[in-house]
């Protein structure tokens, strides 16, 4: 690996460069609207195949780009693994760090933190050999099982156990690459993967390590494990026990929570979309004193002339802008077109974005339209230029299941379009309002629940059907956007803490 020199690396796990979204594109707004700083990006996937290439030219201050898969699998050794006795000592600390993971009311250790994390994959430690084939490593995996899950499959819990740590292994093989490189901090756009290599880097280098979470990391990761009740449109969000989820689905959950706690400790600042986050954040094990909210922001500029282009007449059209998977609920948007064209027959969906991330999600997608007898009112534009399709809608509609503070809400607003959204992550504040001063400004839209097609329905017509209603969110949202999101806030934002981290 050549050297770099970066002042901000920042570690990315499924987003930018090749994947869009939201989060890709707050990634490159941060990076193309700082050009005082350089960058390295470390990008983390599931595996090579499931990625089509940049979807993001790079500005030119990147200076180094790598990708990483940790899923694609490892050239296996012509020798066949031998057994060994591993290193006791290793595994004797971290069943002290499992015990805090998994009673978070213990103390925290920071100094066996950093003894096991530097010395993961190391000989000085515990190499992935010795986890994958000691002694040391049986006995503790054995005592888990029979303390934790005796009653469930020895050989499922083994496995699970297995699949969990290999990724780690890889992570931190990718940290001692990199702990030679001149890197000022570190900025992980979220815990997980990403979030658990920087806190090696910290650890191994001792930089900072700033963590913004776009969405809870752990929140999401359930959603992903309870995919078919999100089909079923189950309260999968609920903070009640899971008892309808197998015991090897909580084991990922409380892995990942455990994880995100790790990297809680190690970051500083914590920073969240939304007060909401923050709170959750907080009740997830991050200190108070270091978290602080800072919301998406927009260039307001390029998205006047496009609310220019808008006739007098309001568009009886519909649009979703996102991903076609899952966790967007693009079910729910097409059974509320059923309902909307009822009362209004000349209305339009419009879906527009990528479908290559599940395309047997798209199936049952277009399926539902036909089904439904919608082939002549809901439309599948793949992706397309948001400067050519916003002009065109007359509503902008996130169904969402999950989202954190989704910038197309934004760039809605700037455009002149009000929205109907589902009342998750901070939709609701940039609808009605944050503050009180805010919040006198009105409505831009109608917030409604999750996974509820009549509801949703029903505020699209109500906004539709009414020109003054669906003006005064219009007004709303501009004066909202251009009054508390605008990209300089943000990059001020952010350009004073990389300021104080370098100089720390």
């Amino acid at each position: 690996m050549a050297n770099y020199r970066a002042d901000i690396t920042i570690l990315l796990e499924g987003t930018y460069p090749f994947v869009r979204g939201g989060v890709s594109a707050w990634v490159h707004q941060i990076i193309q609207g700082l050009p005082q700083f350089t960058f390295a990006l470390i990008f983390l996937g599931s595996k090579s195949d499931d990625y089509n290439g940049q979807q993001y030219t790079l500005p030119d201050n990147v200076v180094h780009l790598e990708c990483h898969y940790l899923w694609d699998e490892v050239a296996k050794s012509k020798e066949k693994a031998k057994a060994c006795q591993g290193n006791s000592h290793y595994f004797l600390d971290s069943k002290k760090l499992h015990e805090w993971f998994k009673f978070p009311g213990t103390d925290y250790d920071e100094k066996l933190v950093q003894q096991l994390l530097t010395g993961m994959g190391q000989k000085s430690g515990c190499t992935a050999d010795e986890f994958f084939h000691s002694e040391a490593a049986w006995e503790q995996i054995c005592a888990s099982h029979q303390r934790f899950c005796a009653d469930s499959s020895f050989i499922n819990y083994i496995w699970t156990i297995r699949t969990m740590h290999a990724p780690l292994f890889k992570l931190a093989a990718i940290a001692h690459q990199h702990q030679q490189q001149t890197t000022g901090i570190f900025h992980t756009v979220s815990t997980g993967y990403a979030g658990f290599l920087g806190t090696i880097l910290r650890n191994l280098t001792g930089r900072p390590l700033i963590l913004t979470e776009h969405g809870i990391y752990t929140k999401e990761r359930k959603i992903d494990l309870q995919s078919i009740y999100i089909k079923e449109h189950r309260d999968y969000l609920s903070d009640a026990p899971d008892k309808g989820m197998e015991y090897y689905d909580q084991l990922w959950i409380s892995y990942f929570e455990s994880i995100g706690r790790l990297i809680y400790c190690n970051s500083n600042p914590i920073i969240s979309l939304y007060e909401r986050n923050r709170q959750r954040q907080i009740a997830d094990g991050a200190d108070a004193m270091r978290t602080k909210v800072i919301p998406n922001c927009m260039k307001i500029e390029q998205f006047i002339t496009l609310r220019e282009q808008r006739t007098d007449k309001i568009p009886l059209v519909i649009g979703l802008l996102g991903r076609i998977v899952p966790i967007k609920d693009i079910k729910t948007f097409i059974r509320a077109m059923r309902s909307v064209v009822s009362k209004l027959p000349d209305a339009q969906g419009w879906l527009i974005g990528p479908e290559e991330e599940d395309p047997s999600y798209v199936l049952e997608c277009k399926s539902l339209v036909n089904n439904l007898g919608l082939e002549n009112n809901v439309r599948f534009l793949g992706f397309q230029k948001i400067s050519d399709i916003l002009p065109q809608l007359g509503l902008l509609v996130l169904t969402s299941i999950s989202e954190a503070f989704p910038l197309v809400i934004l760039e809605g607003y700037a455009s002149g379009i009000p929205v109907v959204t589902t009342d998750v992550g901070g939709c609701r504040e940039i609808v009605e309002g944050n503050t009180e001063e805010d919040r006198a400004l009105g409505c831009a839209g109608i917030v409604v629940p999750m996974a509820d097609p009549e509801a949703t329905a029903r505020a699209c017509i109500e906004l539709l059907a009414d020109e003054s209603r669906w003006y005064a969110a219009q007004r709303t949202g501009i004066t909202r956007v251009e009054r508390y999101y605008t990209e300089e806030l943000l990059l001020s934002s952010y350009a004073k803490i990389y300021t104080e981290a370098l100089e720390s």
